[in-house]
């Protein structure tokens, strides 16, 4: 029966098949919010509910109904896959937004909350925080820590017992220029792996902030969002709320652990030595330019005379940790700092952390190979006829790798340009445009000038160009504008 259908029909029974099967299983996640609510008795717990059944009926009916296609995927299905995850996950986690009357969230508000949770943006529009229930604070946790690394990666660990090979889904998902690289012979374990450490290390960052001085449930709340460098917190003025060198030390700290390379924790862990992390070129690059970040950050802070050289360290390294990994946390009174201050974190926020990490931005390592790319044509220039590589460690890159890396940077500038651009055809300062732009494509989450406080300021037409920002920021691009070809779409 089934080699009697159409591929391109065959095709979208496997795409529905799957999609159905991720959106069943994310609607398992409004169980612990709906239980914090009961609790509490709020009446948000229905709009949890609510998007419960709604991601069971629907889920789980095309679940069931295409359950006899075909589960041989391709590349192709891969990218529709991912795309279309992200689309509807970014909607369901909005629905319960939209559908809670106490917090009357417009469908722009709503929209915005879900996908900067679920992209780990940490973007808000909220303006008090502190007031949220606390069903409310633990779900926004919770959407960081599951888009944290990557909702599709858990999927994966699952597919295989119902037949499905997830290969594809892996690599269209993981970031940076070496997607085919996996830790294990089987997928599934590989994911189940990267979880199994994402998991503890949210965890012992949880316990740290408690011991730094967080009551336990903002300790877990922001341990969920600091290791999936999400950026929501319990509180209106963030880490900031509880005016503590230690717990931004624990902060900065975890945010730098949390932008490293997960991968590298798991071999580390199997192997039993910490060789992996001081044989990594792309981490020790990422710390070099933390460390001169922080050095400078710290000068200009405390020459700035707003605290004193102790105190000045310990902010900037956690804000600048917090940025460059683009977490989102921050201090009460980040915005007074000296404006060009703020303009090179911001900056620092399209570097990103390292490929394999749950951050957002280029990522390092495409910031070393074009870096190692352009030293190159300058010895090319000098000696015309020399053969040289760029190399990466022991590792001679193709010219398919470099060409990929100065593909996307320039798609990346280019689309961040033309965000800031349409911002401010829309009425806001340049400055404002770029720290906004800065926050959503990088999914950072802090904003400056009239975001500064809240993202609520800006007008649904800004917020919906934002969502798309979010998006196109977290899918690196590449997947959302090879839909968008005509040749991915021919047979």
């Amino acid at each position: 029966m089934l080699r009697s259908l159409r591929p391109d029909v065959l095709r979208i029974q496997i795409v529905t098949h799957l999609c159905g099967l991720l959106v069943f299983l994310y609607g398992f996640s409004m169980l612990p919010p709906m239980l914090i609510a009961l609790l509490d008795r709020e009446r948000s717990y229905l709009a949890f509910f609510t998007t419960f059944a709604f991601c069971a009926l629907l889920g789980g009916g095309a679940w069931l109904a295409t359950r006899r296609a075909g589960m041989q995927l391709r590349t192709r299905d891969g990218f529709v896959i991912i795309s279309l995850f992200w689309l509807l996950f970014s909607l369901i986690s909005a629905l319960p937004f939209w559908l809670d009357d106490g917090l009357q969230f417009r469908l722009a508000d709503a929209l915005f909350e879900g996908v900067s949770g679920i992209t780990t943006t940490g973007a808000t529009v909220v303006s008090d925080v502190s007031a949220l229930p606390r069903a409310w604070l633990w779900y926004r946790a919770q959407l960081n820590f599951i888009g944290g690394l990557g909702v599709i990666v858990l999927a994966v660990a699952v597919l295989p017992l119902i037949g499905v090979g997830g290969m594809k889904l892996y690599q269209s998902e993981m970031p940076g220029p070496f997607k085919e690289e996996r830790l294990t012979p089987r997928i599934a374990d590989t994911s189940r792996n990267l979880w199994l450490t994402y998991s503890l290390l949210g965890l012992v960052c949880s316990l740290a902030y408690r011991l730094a001085g967080m009551p336990w449930f903002d300790a877990f709340c922001h341990g969920l969002s600091t290791v999936s460098l999400g950026g929501f917190s319990t509180r209106s003025e963030s880490l900031g709320y509880y005016d503590s060198l230690p717990i931004e030390a624990v902060a900065g700290l975890f945010s730098l652990l949390s932008a490293i390379n997960f991968t590298l924790y798991f071999v580390a862990l199997s192997r039993r030595t910490l060789t992996p992390f001081l044989r990594n070129v792309e981490l020790r690059f990422f710390l070099l330019v933390v460390a001169l970040l922080v050095a400078i950050v710290t000068w200009q802070v405390w020459r700035a005379g707003m605290y004193g050289i102790g105190a000045s360290l310990v902010h900037a390294f956690f804000l600048s940790s917090s940025m460059i990994t683009d977490n989102g946390l921050a201090t009460g009174d980040y915005a007074n700092w000296p404006s060009h201050t703020i303009v090179l974190l911001l900056t620092a926020s399209f570097f990103g952390g390292c490929v394999g990490s749950t951050c957002g931005g280029i990522k390092a390592l495409r910031c070393l190979v074009l870096f190692r790319q352009s030293r190159q044509e300058l010895h090319q220039l000098a000696h015309p006829r020399a053969l040289l590589s760029v190399r990466i460690g022991d590792t001679p890159l193709s010219d398919r790798v470099l060409r990929s890396v100065w593909s996307f940077f320039f798609l990346y500038l280019a689309f961040s340009v033309f965000f800031v651009a349409t911002l401010n055809a829309l009425g806001y300062d340049l400055l404002t445009s770029y720290a906004t732009v800065a926050a959503c494509i990088n999914n950072m989450g802090l904003g400056f000038g009239d975001t500064a406080s809240t993202f609520g300021t800006l007008q649904p037409a800004a917020k919906y160009l934002m969502c798309a920002a979010m998006i196109l920021g977290r899918l690196e691009i590449f997947p959302i504008l090879i839909l968008c070809s005509r040749f991915f779409w021919r047979a």
